[in-house]
Formats: C-alpha cells, sequence, structure tokens
C-alpha cells in the first residue's frame, strides 16, 4: 500500500492514526506497519519517550494541507480577474452579433468543461444544485470544486449537494465539507446515484456524456433544465443529511439500509462489479456487505441467497423505507 498520496491513506495508516488519537500515542514499533503516518507527518515522536509517537490532531493536519490549496485558490482568483479584464471588451460585441443562446452545447475535454462550468458558477445568483456520485474524489478535483463554491458562497448562493452513502467515509470529502459551516450549504447522502449533475439557478444544467467524463451536454433549454430539478428535488426528499442520520443502521432483521439496496439489485441480476459502481463504494466493500447479508439470510451459496432474499419478504420492506 505504499507509497501512495495523504487523500488515499491506507486502511492501516487510518486504523493506527485513529487508535493514537484514542490513546494519545502509539508505539513506535506497532507504526512501522503504517511508515505513512510519519510521512505525512500524522506522528511525531515522544518527546518524554523515544519508544513512543504521539499523534498530529487531525485539524492541525488539515490546515496544514489546505494552506497551500488555499493559497493557490487566492492566486486563481487573481488570474480569472485579469481574464476578465481582458475579454470585456469584447463581451458588447458578442452580444450584438448573437441572435440567441443555444439550447444544447456539447463540450470535449476537461479544459473546454471546466471553463463553461466556471462561466455558468460565476453567473450564479440564487442556487447550485449538484449530484456527486462516487466515494473518494481526487485533490485536484476538490480543490476545483472548493474555489468555486467559496467564490459562490461568498456571494451569498445557496448550494445544495448530493452524495453517495459511501461519501461518509471518506476524509477527503469530509474534510471539503466541514469548509462550509453557514446555512448557506447543505449535503445529503443517498444510497444510490445515476450520475453526476450541476443545475445553477433554474438556468443551465450540466451532464456527463461518456463515463470518463471527457464529453458532457450544456442545458440550457428551459423545459430540460426544470425537468432535472424534478429529479434532483425527488432525490433530495429521499436522501439523509450528512450531520444526521444512520444511513448503515441495522434494522430489527439484522440487515442494514445498504445491504437492502444491495439484495434489490442481486435478485436484479447485477453482479458484484455493477452493485459497487453504482453505490460509490470498492468491490471489496460490496463482498462484505453481501456477506453479511448472506449470513444473516442464513445462505450457503450464492444461487441460495437469490432465493432467500425473494423468499425472506425483505424487497418489500426496503420499498417501505
Amino acid at each position: 500500500m505504499h507509497p501512495h498520496p495523504v487523500t488515499e491513506l491506507c486502511e492501516e495508516g487510518s486504523r493506527l492514526y485513529a487508535a493514537a488519537l484514542r490513546g494519545g500515542r502509539i508505539a513506535r514499533t506497532e507504526a512501522e506497519a503504517a511508515p505513512c503516518l510519519m510521512e505525512f507527518a500524522l506522528l511525531h515522536p515522544d518527546p518524554d519517550d523515544p519508544e513512543w509517537l504521539r499523534p498530529v490532531p487531525p485539524a492541525i493536519a488539515l490546515a496544514q494541507r489546505l494552506n497551500p490549496i488555499e493559497r493557490e485558490i487566492a492566486e486563481r482568483r487573481r488570474t480569472s480577474v485579469e481574464l476578465t479584464d481582458i475579454f470585456e471588451p469584447f463581451m458588447s460585441l458578442a452580444t450584438q452579433t448573437t441572435t440567441s443562446t443555444p439550447s444544447l452545447t456539447v463540450l470535449e475535454g476537461f479544459e473546454r468543461i471546466n471553463g463553461a462550468l466556471d462561466l455558468a458558477t460565476g453567473q450564479c445568483q440564487t442556487e447550485m444544485l449538484t449530484v456527486q456520485p462516487g466515494g473518494r474524489r481526487l485533490e485536484h478535483t476538490l480543490m476545483q470544486g472548493l474555489e468555486r463554491d467559496r467564490a459562490l458562497t461568498d456571494r451569498g448562493v445557496r448550494i445544495r449537494t448530493l452524495y453517495q452513502h459511501t461519501a461518509r467515509h471518506s476524509p477527503e470529502t469530509l474534510a471539503y465539507t466541514a469548509q462550509f459551516t453557514d446555512n448557506k450549504v447543505e449535503y445529503r447522502t443517498i444510497d444510490e446515484l445515476v450520475e453526476r449533475l450541476i443545475i445553477c439557478d433554474e438556468t443551465v444544467a450540466f451532464i456527463p456524456t461518456r463515463d470518463d467524463r471527457q464529453v458532457a451536454l450544456e442545458l440550457r433549454h428551459p423545459g430540460l433544465v426544470r425537468y432535472l430539478i424534478k429529479v434532483f428535488e425527488f432525490m433530495w426528499s429521499r436522501a439523509v443529511p450528512l450531520s444526521t442520520g444512520t444511513p448503515y443502521e441495522t434494522a430489527p432483521d439484522g440487515i442494514t439500509d445498504i445491504q437492502h439496496t444491495i439484495a434489490k439489485l442481486l435478485v436484479e441480476g447485477h453482479v458484484d462489479e455493477a452493485i459497487a459502481r453504482r453505490l460509490g463504494m470498492n468491490v471489496r466493500t460490496c463482498r462484505a456487505h453481501i456477506a453479511k447479508l448472506a449470513t444473516a439470510l442464513g445462505s450457503g451459496s450464492r444461487a441460495q441467497l437469490g432465493y432467500l432474499i425473494a423468499q425472506s419478504g425483505i424487497l418489500e420492506k426496503e420499498g417501505d423505507r
């Protein structure tokens, strides 16, 4: 598992860091199993006993990593102001020659997609809705999101974001959401999301058209945008606030909410990889949930598990949730 970036802290590193925080220190020999903790300065020598290591408080560790990101964001903002000054004289010319805004624009390549997003979010005045499927997000993606969201909230724009339940176990996502504590920003999680979606001011929406997200559609047709808003509100009403709720809580039948969802997808015929992708988790975690589901239902084989799911009635319970 080594080396790896801090945004992908390994399981052993996470376990040992948590143990050090709970106990106040950890033996140096035990920490050797995760050298990343010293590399990332999450542990430091105990001044009173060299055989022990003490944990750096997570708030301090987080600040040490966010400071350079904040500096880069400030520099990018200065660049955006300079670019605006350059192109502003041409805006009136474009207005004179353009008779209407296209209702659908195909955007190819990350640079063009991000440029269109920057323009739309820069013009957003009231509310932005976003759907962010998947588990962990890359550091540069989080930095771009932090830059956009900070500028929006500074203008008083409200933001509502939907994640999958697996985001609750992503340190990067939790650190990101912790940057916005006012009531202008809300985060909720749901078990399954279809695809990424961004909507600004009930005016423009962005959706990807390929799995690698190299091509996206910019939608400005009022009817399409209203439809996508209704889809978002449907999911939002069924989601759990990130700050509260326990979507993985075990129900009286001994099966968690996420396992109910997995049971439904298993009966529908989806393989482990497809289920993991739809629920934003890795395949190993998905299979661990399937194993727990099999144990709860007393299944001895994969074929028997499908039969027991159907016979148990848990799918009817899942539909009532």
